[in-house]
């Protein structure tokens, strides 16, 4: 578990930028940028806000391919649902774990996650704490409704079961998945289907065994929910 400051994409204009958090290695963990992240953003209908958190973004070794977690330790965004923040270890849910990745796919580096996946969930925060609207960016609903309302959305589907059967097509080699039925329900294979070509695009995002985690986390919270 070894990440130098030379391996992390971004990271010094990441300082650069946000000169108050500061980078901190450490032995047999993860490292971490920690301190004050200090951002300005501007939304078309809800204007412009400045605002200060006091975060700790944890960077997996496997950055970019994988999204750092995110917490803020200041204590002004409640540790609730509510707030979209996991209850388990206070880490903020930043958005549904494939938008994050093709967010971050977009521009690969620290900067990409700040202005992609971080400053508009802290700018839908200090909306909500200044009790000046929600989330102009859009909500979801929390926990699994709202990742299964994403993947609806970024799929291109109707139903959640038409979603986790893009998930387990995703989770197969194109070929196999190409003789299968269009999960648009055409009628079709996968293969003959226009639909296939918003798959080749999510494809990009993640490799095979990530989407089948994907799919298999899904389930075990659905199972965990019926018990």
């Amino acid at each position: 578990m070894k990440s130098t400051s030379a391996s992390i994409p971004g990271l010094g204009q990441f300082l650069a930028d946000y000169p108050q958090m500061v980078f901190r290695p450490r032995t047999g963990k993860l490292p971490v940028l920690r301190g004050r992240f200090d951002f300005t953003a501007h939304h078309r209908e809800a204007g412009e806000i400045q605002d200060t958190y006091n975060l700790e973004i944890e960077i997996p070794t496997t950055f970019p391919h994988d999204v750092p977690r995110v917490t803020e330790i200041g204590g002004r965004i409640p540790r609730e649902l509510d707030y979209h923040v996991n209850t388990s270890d206070g880490t903020l849910c930043l958005g549904s774990p494939l938008r994050l990745r093709q967010l971050l796919a977009a521009d690969p580096t620290l900067t990409g996650f700040a202005a992609n996946c971080l400053v508009p969930y802290l700018f839908a925060q200090s909306q909500r704490l200044a009790g000046t609207g929600g989330f102009p960016f859009g909500e979801l609903a929390h926990g699994l409704p709202g990742m299964l309302d994403d993947y609806v959305a970024m799929f291109g589907v109707k139903e959640y079961r038409q979603a986790l059967e893009v998930l387990r097509l995703l989770g197969m080699k194109k070929r196999r998945a190409n003789k299968l039925p269009c999960p648009c329900e055409c009628r079709h294979r996968l293969g003959r289907c226009g639909f296939n070509s918003r798959l080749a695009a999510v494809r990009k995002v993640a490799d095979r065994p990530w989407f089948r985690r994907e799919r298999e986390a899904i389930f075990e919270i659905i199972k965990r929910y019926k018990e």
